[in-house]
Formats: structure tokens, sequence, C-alpha cells
């Protein structure tokens, strides 16, 4: 073994908990990069496989009654490679033993030929049979039910549900589960609530036969062909289908299944490579800092090893291979953490995302990327300590370093004189390297950031339930109706229910919303213009009332649009008898959920030229009489479905509260791995540099306690300077996140509550206290005699 490897050896010894702290920092950024990173390429790579194998339409379009006859004429739109229709319809579900309300998606399935697209996977079970066997004796219907559904219903092969089908209860008796690309994500209103919306597959001619629709469909799936243009696609195939009720053609951006999928992804990338940042970043501040005092320390042996003929270029090896030692250590360490998290953030993926195949799996180029970014990062860190070692010349690194000059610090003179003995020394010191004071004060506040980073989306979370289904859904229940009719009529039938206090009307329409060349497919919203149970509630928590204020748009539909206050735009109803209709823009309004459009309902009506239309209901009930209305509402013809929102909360908050405590603590022990890592080495390396001046202090007299007062103040410093500073980068780290995930389906709002603050500021303060106890021993311990020797 060569003399300088050896020495390699002997100083990694001698410096293994400093090494140790510094590795941890870069397993943490290499983790949560490859935890994040690995995860979503997984998610990525499992959709694109079940995507291709079950041939993943491009288009999708509803329609109210179209002829099978039309199909033939919707292959010959140009750019148009294949068509598929089928035959849906939302009903009501009951599960034995179950109060709580479902909504099912009846899809049919043409059991006389094999799908082109969207194909249907049998999970367990069977399948199901052919077309003559598909009713079974007492009218009970064969069905597939998807998977997500069945594990969160616990249901079985053989089970039973009861639906309401056409106004009719029949019976659907579960054969088998079964996975579709259509439903990857299979939520009420992309929420991830498993529980209270399930998809079951039928023979296509008895689903037909239950609402009268033989030789007809009411969904088309469409495979573009290679090249094609989506968009003249989608204009075509909407000019044909228009007739029918059929102009809302839309591609997988509007998905819902496909855009909760993607946003997903485009998140965690996102979290993936700002927060690791950050780990790397400190971990390069430690290694300069580290290195540039072992240089210092080891002035006369560089000098030495030079007058014995060793070349500078193998010097500067010499303490490259340090730093890679270091840092190899903790990438090592940082990919086995990021696959073992990685694994456990897919298996809560799979929670909400079903496929086929879905397993973990560390990509070799996310490894390669990994190992470049560590290694660059840390050579980087230290390039400069190491260029000043090779530029030592001989003759000057045998004689020690310039003492530091002493002075009055900006304290004294600003005239602050209240500062004994180890607080004005503690100070100077301080002051005399402001550099590195800085850099740790930048450290722990970046560890303070991060904590708040974790515990912010624990916060949000709770902010997002609390203003979408406290201060804006303010009633119990809500009900909505199979076509727009006539609200005076379905308010009183449901004001006569028992238990029922209270009724709101609403009414929502598809929309395709233009200005200039600018075109939305969005959702208009009518509310009460004065509601009390439903009401429009900004970011800020501020209500927007509707009343003689025109069409409001959300400020990010507004900013797509290129609209202000006073412009008109055209809205092209998706829905009903086809109609463009001009809406003057009132105002806009910073909402969280989406692209939508906000309006009177009684003017949306007038607008539209409808009567006095109602689609929804909101219910507000007499407290412990939600099941009994939920009872009430099944026998009113018209309603299509109804839900308590006590119950979809508590679905909400079952997985999000799990979730968002999982990555809180994960978060929260990267960012104790940071203050430790910061506020160790610091306190390390000043007692590595005023060892002496320390065993003279207590040669003179001074005790432990104040000797240890004396460099753990320094520390204590540190922290209560970086705690505030922290909690402002902390701010702007989620100001920065918040813009950063923000998409047309969403927007996290920046809070950041109290307790958050606190808890950060706690972490910190712990993870100091610690390395204080750890210090204070090796001050404890600290050898007088061998110390003095040192200095000449």
């Amino acid at each position: 073994m060569r003399a300088l490897d050896r020495k390699l050896l002997r100083d990694l010894r001698q410096m293994w908990s400093q090494a140790l702290t510094i590795a941890l920092v870069v397993a943490s950024g290499i983790g949560g990069f490859v935890t994040s990173l690995s995860a979503v390429d997984s998610l990525a790579l499992a959709r694109d496989r079940f995507y291709a194998e079950g041939r993943f339409a491009d288009l999708f379009a509803a329609v109210k009654r179209a002829p099978a006859g039309l199909e033939p004429s919707l292959r010959e739109v140009p750019g148009v490679a294949d068509v598929q229709t089928s035959v849906e319809a939302v009903v009501r579900v009951e599960i034995p033993g179950v109060s709580d309300p479902i909504i099912g998606q009846l899809i049919g399935l043409d059991l006389t030929q094999a799908a082109r697209m969207n194909l249907v996977s049998v999970s367990s079970g069977q399948p199901l049979a052919g077309p003559g066997e598909a009713l079974q004796a007492g009218g009970v219907l064969p069905a597939l039910v998807n998977q997500g559904f069945a594990k969160a219903r616990g249901l079985k092969p053989g089970d039973e549900v009861n639906a309401l089908v056409n106004g009719r209860q029949r019976t659907l008796r579960i054969t088998g589960t079964a996975l579709s690309p259509e439903y990857i994500f299979a939520g009420l209103w992309g929420m991830p609530d498993m529980r209270g919306f399930g998809v079951f597959w039928l023979d296509r001619e008895v689903l037909a036969a239950a609402y009268d629709m033989q030789g007809s469909f009411n969904r088309v799936s469409v495979k573009l062909a290679p090249g094609a243009s989506a968009q003249a696609a989608m204009q075509g195939l909407a000019q044909r289908l228009a007739r029918y009720g059929g102009r809302d053609v839309f591609g997988r951006d509007d998905q819902v299944s496909h855009q909760m999928l993607d946003n997903e992804i485009k998140e965690q990338r996102v979290l993936g490579t700002v927060l690791p940042a950050i780990f790397l970043g400190v971990a390069a501040f430690l290694l300069n800092v580290v290195v540039t005092r072992l240089v210092g320390t080891q002035r006369e042996q560089i000098a030495a090893l030079k007058a014995l003929g060793y070349p500078d270029r193998s010097i500067a090896a010499h303490y490259l291979k340090l730093v890679l030692a270091i840092v190899l250590a903790g990438l090592v360490l940082g990919i086995a953490l990021g696959d073992r998290l990685g694994t456990l953030l897919t298996g809560l993926y799979a929670e909400f995302f079903h496929f086929p195949r879905f397993e973990h799996a560390v990509a070799p180029g996310l490894l390669l990327l990994s190992a470049f970014v560590t290694v660059a990062t840390a050579v980087l860190g230290t390039l400069n300590a190491i260029v000043a070692t090779v530029r030592l010349a001989p003759a000057e690194a045998m004689r020690p370093p310039a003492p530091d000059r002493y002075r009055r610090t900006l304290l004294e003179s600003l005239g602050i004189q209240a500062m004994g003995p180890a607080l004005r020394m503690t100070v100077r010191n301080m002051e005399r390297r402001p550099l590195r004071a800085a850099l740790a004060v930048g450290g722990v506040a970046a560890a303070v950031a991060i904590t708040i980073m974790g515990n912010y989306f624990r916060d949000a979370i709770d902010v997002i339930v609390d203003t979408q289904f406290n201060l804006s859904l303010r009633g119990d229940m809500t009900v909505w109706m199979t076509d727009p009719g006539d609200e005076p009529s379905t308010r009183l039938a449901l004001e006569r229910l028992p238990g029922v206090n209270a009724v709101e009307s609403t009414r929502f329409v598809q929309v395709q919303m233009s200005h200039g060349h600018r075109s939305e497919r969005v959702l208009v919203r009518g509310f009460a213009a004065r509601p009390e149970l439903y009401r429009v509630i900004d970011v800020d928590n501020r209500e927007t009332l509707l009343e003689g204020r025109g069409l409001l748009l959300t400020d990010r539909l507004a900013a797509k649009l290129g609209v202000h206050t006073g412009d008109t735009v055209w809205a092209e109803v998706l829905e009903g008898e086809p109609r463009r209709v001009a809406f003057k823009v009132g105002g806009t309004v910073r909402d969280m959920m989406g692209l939508n459009a906000y309006i009177d309902r009684a003017e949306l009506n007038r607008a539209l030229g409808d009567g006095d239309l109602g689609a929804g209901y909101v219910l507000g009930l007499e407290r412990g009489r939600e099941a009994q209305v939920l009872e009430a509402t099944k026998g009113l013809p018209r309603v299509a479905g109804a839900f308590s929102k006590a119950t979809m909360v508590r679905n909400m908050q079952e997985i999000s509260a799990r979730n968002v405590r999982i990555m809180s603590t994960i978060l929260t022990v990267f960012a104790s791995v940071i203050a430790v890592g910061v506020v160790y080495n610091n306190a390390r390396i000043v007692l590595a540099e005023r060892g002496w001046e320390l065993a003279s202090l207590r040669v003179l007299g001074f005790t432990r306690a104040e000797v240890s007062t004396m460099l753990l103040g320094e520390m204590a410093i540190t922290i209560a300077v970086a705690l505030p500073l922290g909690m402002w980068l902390g701010w702007g780290l989620i100001h920065l996140i918040s813009e950063l995930l923000k998409s047309d389906q969403f927007f996290f709002p920046v809070v950041i509550r109290a307790r958050t603050y606190a808890w950060a500021g706690l972490c910190v303060v712990i993870a100091g206290v610690a390395s204080a106890l750890v210090v204070r021993r090796r001050i404890d311990r600290l050898d007088m005699v061998a110390v003095l020797k040192t200095r000449e």
C-alpha cells in the first residue's frame, strides 16, 4: 500500500464521525432523488406498458344515443384508425349491509367479438360468459368489478350488489375483478375515493336492453393513425356526432384517469429534483469546510510531502480520494435507501393506481445520473480547497498560518457592552470567519426549511379539505339528476323528504370556451346568486357572490384564454341542443380546483334559453338523519345518485392523512440529518482549531462548563440565527414548490400553520442539542497535556 493511501485511511479513521455525518447528508439527498424518480419511472413504465397492452384509446366522446350504423362514418374521419362504441350508464349501487352511498359506472362489453381498444383484463375470478349465458336465473346480471373498488369494499367472486338500472333494481353478481387502461385511477370526480365509486363491466346486449338502446351506443373510443392530428380528428368527429349530442370529443389530457397519472408524475419529478438539490448543496458545503480545515491542520505534512518529491497532482489526488471515499459511501447508502423508500412509495401508488404488473425498479440510467451528480457536486464543492493545497509552497507550508486579527466586534462597535468574556470570545471568533459562520447558518436554515416543507403538505391537505367541504360545500348531502329538469318541482320533492332542512340547486354545463384564437374545454358552474349551502370560496377563504356579476373565471383559465374583466367570451355548449353563447366576464377568482367558470344559475339558464332548470341539489339535513334521507332519495325516479359529504371526507382523510404523515416523517428525518451534519461538523472543526486555547483556559482554572459554554455558544448562536432565516427560506421554498406543482387541474394553497414552524424549530433544536452533547463529551475527554504540546 502506498504511503498516501495509508495516510488516507488514517485520516478517515480519525475523522470518522464527521465523515459519517457528511455521508448521511449525501445519502439523504441521493435517497430522495432515487426515491422520487425511481417510483415515478416505475409508474410511467407501468402506465405506458398497460396502455400498449390494453390498447388505450386516444380520443373519447359521449353521446345521448346514436345508431350503430354511424360507426363506418366515424372511421372515415381523416386521422381516425379505428372506432369502438359501447353502452355506458351511471347508477346508484348498494352493497348489503353497507349504508354508504356508492356510484357505479356500468360499461357494456361486446361478448360476441374481441375488443380492439380499452381491453379489460381479469385479475381474479372468471371472465364474463358468452352472450347466451349473460342473463342468469332471476334476472341476476353477471359483472366484473374494478380491482380497486373490490379491494376497498372486500368484494370477491360470487358476491352480489344491487344497482338501480334505469329506475329498476337489478342484482349484479361478481364473477371476477378486472383492470382497464381507462380506469387505472378510478375515483369519484378525481377524488381518491375508491370506496364510493366502482366500475362494473356487463354484457352489452343486456345493458342496452335495460336502457332500450339495442342497436345504439352512447360512448365512443377512437384510435388515431400514426402522425395524425388529434385536433383535426376531434373536429371531424364532433361534426358527425353533433346531431346525437356528441360535440364533446376530448383526448387523453382530459380523461380523468390519465390526468391523475400525469399530474402525479409531474409533481414527483419536481419534488424529486428540488429537494435533493438542497441536500447535495449542504453536503458540498460540509465537504468544503472539512477539507479546508484538514488542509489547515496538515500544512506541515503537505510541506514534508512536497519536500520528499511528491508532485502536486499526487497530493491533490490524495485529498480528492478522501472526498470521493466519503461521497461514495453516501452514494451507496443513498441508493440503497432510495430503493427501499421507492418500493414503499410504489406500494402507496398501488393503492391509487391499478395495473396488471406494477413493480418498483431503479433504472441503470438513474443510477449513473445519481453517481454523476453526487461526484460532480462534491468535486465542485471542494475544488477550491484542493487547489489551495496544490498551490502551497513547501517553505510557506512549513510556517504556521498568520494569526487572526483580534478587534472589537460589531456589537461592541455599536455600543453593546453587556457581554461576558465567554460570549465576547465566541462572537469575535465568528466574526473572524464570517464566511464559515454564514455557511453554517445557511446549512441549519436549510434543515428548518426542509422540515417546514415536509409538514406543509399536511397543512395544505387540511386547508383543501376544510375549504372544499366546510367553507364551500356547507350542505350535508349532494343529489344529482339524470338530466337537467324543472327546478321548482324537484326542489319541492326534496324539501318534503324527512330530515331535510334546506335545498339549494345547481347546474353544471360542459362547454368549449373561446376568446380569439384561444380555446379551452371547461365546466360552467351555475350556483345560487347568494348561496348558503354551496359557495364559491377562493384560496384566501373569501366568498365570492355571483349575483349580478356575470361570468367569473378562475385566474388560471383567464390567463390561458387571455381574458380580462369586461371582455366577452364565447361558449359552445357540449351537451343538449347545439348552442353558442356569449358571456361577459365579470371578474376572476383564485380557485384551487381546475379550470372553472362560475355564474348565477338563473343567469346561466337565461343565457342558454332554457327554463328554470336544475341538475344538482345540495341538501342541509337534521343531525342524525343522513341515512334516512339517503334511503328516501332512492324512491325519487329522476335521481341518478347521491353522496354524503361526511362519508367522502372520511374516506379521503383515511388515505391522505396516512400518506402525508409518511412523507412528513421522511422529510423530517432527512432535515434532522442536515441539522446534525452542519451543527456537529461545525462544532468539531471549532474544537480542533481551538483545542490549544481551550486547554490553556482549563489550565488557567476555567471549569469544563465554562470552556464548553465558549465552544457550544457558537453552536447556539448559529441555531438562533438560523431558525428565523430557515422559516423565511421555508416560506420561499413552499411558494416555489407551489408554483412548480400548479397545474390546470389543481393548485396547492400556500399555507404554513404555526404548528409547522414550531415543529421545524423543535426538530432542529433537538438535533443541535444531540450534537452538543457529543461535542461536550469530547471536551470533557480533552487531553490538556497532549493538546498543549501541539503548539510550539
